[in-house]
């Protein structure tokens, strides 16, 4: 048999049920509200900006407005535009200034500061390293680098040695060059005095012959055989140099000598020492004596200095050749 409810007992049922739900909104916690989140801020549209015409030089500055209101300068830096007063976006120029601007970040000056402090580390290093490889070697390493240096030592002071003997040889061998030399020179000087190739000047006589015209060719060489025998070493008659191939020919008072024939008076000019060619021209039955006799007068006269200027051409041998040296 199925029982109803009555409409009473439904009442006092929901009359519970509201108690039970009081009581859990009263015993639960309460959970605080989110934040609100603001809305963001309306972006106002942007006025139309219209160019500023330039101020007129003329007119008067307007009532209110202070006349060099317009020329004050910020006190402050000014800080980089991002765009142009007109809304433009910033030229070229502008984004490279500030590209190319320094900028000196932490990290950047932490990097600097580590790599010089490596740097000195590395230094100090090196240098205690250097100051160590000595101490630190072995006494055999330290032997065989004396050795090695001894030796190397003794092989500079051998080329030395060398090189200071090849210049000793080559100061003697100039210096016997040299004396050769100046020997060549000596003897073709005194060739060319001899030969009549040089001129030459020094102490000697002077012999002049007059009233010539009995004078005979034999007479002159005999003159000249004196002369020769006393010592005369350059020999010249009126203007012609006398060598040992001079050759006198011709007659009484036309005496010739070497294909010339000689005009007087004949003066003779011959270098020498005049005090031993003087007395042998004029002893008893010499050749003033022999001149003399020809009629002839003469007189020897004794000079410090005399000049025998004249020259001969000698020609080059044809047949005679010198004598080569014998070897070793």
């Amino acid at each position: 048999m199925t029982m109803t409810p009555s409409h009473g007992e439904h009442d006092a049922h929901d009359e519970q049920h509201d108690e039970l739900v009081a009581g859990d909104e009263h015993d639960a916690p309460t959970v605080p509200d989110a934040p609100t989140v603001p809305d963001a801020p309306a972006v106002p549209d942007e006025p139309d900006l219209e160019p500023v015409p330039p101020p007129d030089p003329g007119a008067e500055p307007s009532a209110g407005v202070p006349a060099d209101a317009g020329s004050e300068e910020p006190t402050g830096p000014a800080e980089p535009a991002t765009a142009r007063a007109d809304g433009a976006p910033p030229t070229g120029w502008a984004v490279l200034g500030r590209a190319l601007r320094p900028r000196a970040t932490r990290a950047q000056v932490v990097a600097g500061i580590l790599c010089a402090v490596l740097g000195f580390a590395l230094v100090a290093q090196v240098r205690q390293s250097g100051e160590a490889d000595l101490g630190g070697m072995r006494q055999d390493d330290l032997v065989r680098i004396l050795d090695e240096a001894t030796n190397r030592g003794d092989s500079l002071a051998r080329e030395a040695a060398d090189l200071a003997r090849e210049r000793d040889e080559l100061l003697s061998g100039s210096d016997r060059r040299q004396a050769a030399l100046d020997a060549l020179r000596r003897s073709a000087e005194t060739q060319g005095i001899l030969t009549g190739r040089l001129p030459a000047e020094g102490p000697g006589v002077v012999v002049t012959l007059t009233d010539t015209d009995g004078v005979k060719p034999i007479t002159m060489l005999n003159m000249l055989e004196e002369l020769r025998n006393a010592g005369a070493e350059a020999i010249e008659l009126n203007d012609l140099r006398v060598t040992a191939s001079s050759a006198f020919t011709g007659t009484a008072g036309a005496v010739v000598l070497d294909g010339v024939t000689l005009a007087p008076p004949y003066r003779w000019i011959a270098i020498g020492d005049p005090d031993i060619i003087a007395p042998a021209l004029t002893i008893p039955g010499g050749a003033m004596a022999q001149v003399r006799n020809n009629g002839g007068r003469g007189t020897v006269d004794r000079e410090e200095l005399v000049s025998v200027d004249a020259v001969r051409v000698v020609p080059d041998p044809v047949y005679a050749t010198p004598v080569p040296p014998q070897g070793g």
